[in-house]
């Protein structure tokens, strides 16, 4: 037994959190009903932050596990602690959401819990199988999360939704990985690349391999032109879990496609880069154009996360450290700006009853002036405005694409970037100028309220310690690009 205790110490923290979930599940069962809830919940909370200390704890050498299935280095322990940062906050913003809507069950954070599993695997995949894997676990938990509320159509119809094109595009991806596999003879990151670092040309039958991988890794991450699920889920989802959608999931997918594109094929930048360029380029565009005519703040949100990651994806396309570097400083900023915009739309209450209309925002700023100015740096911040956090993130990624002579790209990301400023300072502007419409519930939980403040601090102080992040976001690039 003690052997086998170095083939599995790297994958602790998941192994502790698969027993983990188990053990919830039954806590829930046995427990009252009435008292289930609230139990697993905190139990849940607890657990994933002690897979967080153990994930810190690890340390960011590379360890591989499970026969070099299983990678662990800082790259994998940065994006990894965003996860759980990001489902912990999920469900602490769902407390009172979840037991007004009639969805107190305590299955909710367990498949919360389930779905972090999936993605913490992900971000370790080092094969196409712990890829497709972790992947699936991922997604499973959150076609059921996202059609939770049973007795509702719209909940229900984003949960079929989800499934049927989750289901599609898990197929492509594993047409081409089955592709990959046939031209490489291996499934193994690492062999991988040196197989295809030894070709003087790729094989017609690689680059169509890897079209479909991204294509299947496009859908997780919402980007054009796999992007169609994620209004309508977004909006008929509840908030809670569309919150959680916005966040954890998507960052998990960003770092599966950055371990894939710059692991096995970071030698063919030249044969991938036109893909990525293109469905940056088209996720800036569409997130921009196609968010101004909505009048519900979710499917608003929807759209403004397909432009989100067309950013990123710059970073990507640029194929450099400074380009990686450059997503992971985005992604950890898109994390706060998203929880705690969300966390504003989850107080938007009116005599019990939630509210998504933009218009219901009307003349916040005079019935309830601390969570109009959260809000407000929140919209700045996503709009790039400085000195809100979210310029720094544009900014990294937008220097990236320049020192990669990819000028294009970046113009159309600054010009996108100007565009969507638009519907996010008419967010502001009702706020401030419209006549105030019926005044808000008090915000119902102290979470709620310790979630908009932290985030709003953590965005406005950003710019006195950019290097807090910036600095550990470097060194995980270099872990991955080294790996």
């Amino acid at each position: 037994m003690m052997s086998e205790l170095p083939i599995m110490g790297p994958a602790l923290p998941e192994i502790f959190l698969a027993i983990a979930v188990m053990g919830l599940m039954m806590v829930g069962v046995f427990v009252k009903p009435d008292r289930a809830l609230p139990l697993v919940s905190a139990l849940a909370i607890a657990v994933l932050l002690v897979a967080g200390a153990l994930i810190a704890a690890g340390g960011g050498g590379y360890q591989l596990a499970f026969g070099d299935l299983f990678v662990v280095d800082r790259f994998a322990v940065f994006m990894k602690l965003l996860v759980i940062a990001g489902s912990v906050l999920a469900i602490i913003m769902s407390e009172g959401f979840i037991r007004r809507e009639g969805m107190d069950r305590f299955e909710y954070p367990v498949l919360i819990c389930l779905a972090t599993l999936g993605m913490l695997m992900m971000v370790s995949a080092n094969d196409l199988i712990a890829l497709y894997i972790g992947l699936e676990l991922q997604s499973l938990s959150l076609y059921v999360t996202a059609s939770l509320q049973r007795d509702r159509l719209r909940s229900t119809e984003a949960g079929l939704k989800y499934f049927v094109l989750g289901a599609l595009s898990s197929g492509m991806l594993l047409y081409g990985a089955s592709l990959i596999y046939g031209f490489g003879g291996t499934t193994e990151f690492g062999a991988l690349a040196a197989h295809f670092g030894e070709l003087e040309s790729v094989p017609v039958g690689v680059i169509t391999g890897i079209v479909f991988l991204v294509a299947g890794l496009a859908f997780k991450v919402s980007a054009v032109p796999f992007h169609m699920w994620t209004p309508d889920v977004y909006e008929g989802a509840p908030t809670p879990v569309t919150a959680f959608f916005a966040v954890a999931p998507k960052i998990a997918a960003m770092a599966l496609l950055l371990r894939v594109m710059m692991g096995p094929f970071g030698g063919m930048v030249g044969e991938w880069f036109q893909i990525i360029w293109f469905v940056s380029a088209a996720s800036m565009v569409l997130g921009a154009f196609a968010a101004i005519p909505q009048t519900n703040i979710k499917r608003l949100m929807a759209y403004s996360s397909i432009g989100h990651v067309g950013y990123a994806l710059i970073g990507l396309a640029a194929g450099t450290e400074e380009g990686v570097t450059g997503i992971l400083i985005y992604m950890a900023i898109y994390l706060v700006m998203n929880v705690g915009t969300f966390a504003c739309i989850l107080s938007m209450k009116v005599k019990g009853r939630m509210v998504e209309q933009i218009s219901d925002l009307a003349g916040l700023a005079k019935t309830k002036p601390a969570m109009a100015a959260a809000l407000l740096i929140f919209m700045f911040s996503m709009a790039g405005i400085p000195p809100m956090a979210g310029f720094f993130g544009k900014l990294y990624v937008f220097r990236a694409a320049i020192n990669a002579e990819l000028y294009t790209l970046a113009v159309i990301g600054a010009l996108a970037s100007v565009v969507s400023a638009f519907y996010y300072l008419r967010i502001v502007k009702v706020m401030y100028f419209d006549e105030p419409a019926e005044a808000f519930d008090p915000v119902e939980t102290r979470g709620l309220k310790a979630i908009i403040g932290v985030a709003g601090v953590i965005v406005l102080a950003f710019i006195f310690y950019p290097s807090l992040l910036a600095d550990n976001a470097a060194v995980a690039a270099v872990s991955l690009l080294q790996g």
